[in-house]
């Protein structure tokens, strides 16, 4: 982990002083996000501006670009997933501030002490970035590829005697 990168923020402090932290850290510093990688091989780069919108509503803007491993479901291979996620989270004190907040901003609610820690930011957001089944996209689709069998019986549709009670005309 570089080492300008501080382990706790005072929310509220670092908005006043419109603060940034700009980073990158190896994926394997990450240890929510491990369940969903194939490996923690590679880095994330990451940028967290804490500031105020027009409405003076205390935010934070988080970028983070990443490419993932992950196991192809189709293949079972591993393949780099480029990810690059933009957020805007609203500051809020506790769930009824919510409403107060832009369109376009989701809530983060920050403990009463004040203290976030930025890499569990970046961390959270590449969990919500990973697909529920990831697929490489110059992988194969998986066909049935049994052969055909000429000797297997025909079977008969179970609802062919349906069709004759039909009413003509219904």
């Amino acid at each position: 982990m570089s080492a300008e990168i501080p382990e706790v923020v005072d929310a509220w402090r670092w908005v006043a002083a419109r603060r940034r932290i700009e980073g990158r850290v190896p994926l394997a510093s990450l240890p929510r996000l491990q369940d969903g990688l194939f490996d923690p091989e590679g880095d994330v780069r990451f940028t967290i501006d804490f500031d105020r919108d027009a409405l003076q509503l205390p935010r934070v803007a988080l970028v983070a670009e990443a490419e993932l491993p992950l196991q192809c479901q189709r293949s079972l291979q591993r393949f780099l997933l480029p990810v690059r996620v933009e957020q805007r989270l609203g500051l809020i004190r506790d769930e009824a501030d919510e409403a107060a907040l832009s369109e376009g901003y989701e809530p983060l609610l920050v403990p009463a002490d004040g203290m976030l820690r930025p890499l569990d930011l970046v961390e959270d957001e590449l969990i919500l970035a990973l697909p529920v089944v990831p697929v490489d996209p110059g992988s194969e689709p998986v066909g049935d590829d049994r052969p055909q069998d000429a000797d297997e019986p025909r079977r008969d549709n179970p609802f062919a005697a349906l069709s004759a009670l039909k009413k003509p005309g219904a």
